[in-house]
């Protein structure tokens, strides 16, 4: 029995790839223009055109530049909309600044408690090194914005504006990260060395001084309170003056954020429909909301979708951005590369099996801001709104077909009141825990 890669072999892979002609026309394309380049499908751009029989009005799409805050990003687009149309105005920005603050703070401290609760279980064990693995990158879910909105509220973009360090997040993840892996070893050490609980939950204290300041010095300082000033599209101006940013949210913009609840679609074994889900140790405010999920088919999830987008409201959600799509058409099909054609093979997982073997996840967050019903009432293409500046897609806006929806959305993010009376009560069951390294557990 041959267990290595013959010379045999070899010269039989050589002589069927020169066999055959077209593979020396693909080797030309790709090695000149690129996978993608050279099999890119002309044809696509005919049925998923920008245009739709229901579209919103969100304002000028944002930029999360070289920053992971999708989720953040869309989450304040979905909340400007409110206050956009409340206030009568052409645009506004919300601060992302501001939460990524909090969100970093606020997850530095989850981390070191995480740790602090872990203290017994083994440095090489799966779970410490999936803690240490990323204790606070930039993505994150729904419920965890929803906490930081809770307990610190928003400001306005220019109350709190970007920063060079919050457009381009890499070297201040870096430098937070290492000084949190080094609090967890001093935590675990100390413990081992039989350091009493109280004196390590007071080091962590100051862990957390060492990180706030860290945060200041590269985001600015947040504000307590702000003036808010802003002129309507008929040039009414319009302030108030030292709001908080608790009094500023719920005075204009006021959405009940416990009304939103998280709808995914995970078609594999291990997670039937209509049962709600949680993940351990995924969150970022501690004493905050859990995060949840309830798992329906994709066709419950397109519903509730076009529901709430009827009534005039966007819709947040979660997919994987990267697949079958052209980020600089603003493109997400299932037909827009020929690969087929390209290499003579069929790419042929299913959606649970990609989730079950690390093919595909959640990876990025947008809004949802219109769609095209067919005569007979079906969506075939959505309109959505991105975080990635003006310059790709549609003036920033992308178009995904109804097709792709069904194999690379994950969630979305609509009110209890477009849900059925079951379905609510699905949601509000006792969850089912899921393992932290489960694919439902991953972040935008």
């Amino acid at each position: 029995m041959e267990f290595s890669v013959t010379n045999k072999e070899l010269e039989a892979f050589r002589e069927a790839f020169r066999k055959e002609r077209g593979n020396r026309a693909a080797m030309a394309a790709v090695t000149n223009a690129g996978i993608n380049g050279a099999a890119k499908n002309q044809e696509v751009f005919r049925s998923v055109t920008h245009e739709f029989s229901l579209s919103l009005d969100p304002g000028k799409v944002t930029a999360q530049k070289q920053s992971g805050r999708c989720w953040m990003f869309a989450a304040m687009n979905v909340l400007r909309y409110h206050l956009m149309h409340s206030m009568n105005l052409d645009n506004f920005e919300l601060s992302q600044n501001y939460t990524l603050f909090y969100d970093k703070l606020e997850k530095s401290n989850y981390f070191l408690e995480n740790i602090l609760e872990t203290l017994e279980e083994p440095t090489e064990g799966r779970l410490i090194g999936w803690l240490l693995k990323s204790p606070l990158g930039d993505g994150g879910q729904w419920d965890m914005i929803c906490s930081l909105i809770m307990k610190y509220g928003v400001v306005p973009k220019y109350v709190m504006p970007e920063t060079a360090v919050s457009s381009m997040t890499k070297e201040m993840n870096g430098y937070l990260t290492e000084k949190l892996r080094e609090f967890a070893c001093r935590l675990r050490r100390e413990f081992r060395e039989g350091k009493p609980a109280e004196e390590l939950r007071a080091e962590k204290k100051e862990m957390l001084k060492t990180i706030y300041r860290i945060l200041c010095i590269c985001l600015g300082e947040p504000p307590e309170r702000f003036d808010f000033e802003v002129t309507g599209k008929d040039h009414v101006f319009h302030r108030e003056c030292g709001l908080t940013p608790q009094e500023f949210y719920k005075k204009y913009i006021g959405l009940d954020l416990t009304e939103y609840v998280s709808l995914i679609n995970a078609p594999t074994k291990d997670k039937p429909f209509h049962r709600s889900y949680t993940v351990k140790y995924l969150g970022n405010v501690r004493e905050g909301r859990q995060v949840r999920y309830l798992n329906l088919e994709i066709e419950e999830l397109k519903r509730v979708a076009i529901r709430q987008m009827q009534d005039g409201f966007p819709v947040w959600f979660g997919c994987d951005v990267g697949k079958c799509s052209s980020r600089e058409d603003g493109v997400m099909d299932l037909n827009m590369y020929n690969l087929k054609d390209m290499f003579d093979t069929e790419f042929a997982m299913t959606k649970a099996e990609r989730l079950d073997y690390g093919q595909s996840k959640m990876s990025h967050a947008m809004v949802f801001q219109g769609v095209n019903l067919d005569e007979n009432g079906k969506p075939n293409r959505w309109r959505v709104e991105n975080s990635w500046g003006e310059e790709r897609g549609k003036d920033g806006f992308f178009v995904m077909s109804d097709a792709w929806f069904d194999e690379y959305m994950y969630q979305v993010v609509v009110k209890k009141c477009y849900l059925t009376e079951e379905e609510r009560n699905e949601y509000e069951a006792d969850p089912v825990v899921l393992e932290p390294w489960d694919p439902m557990g991953a972040l935008a």
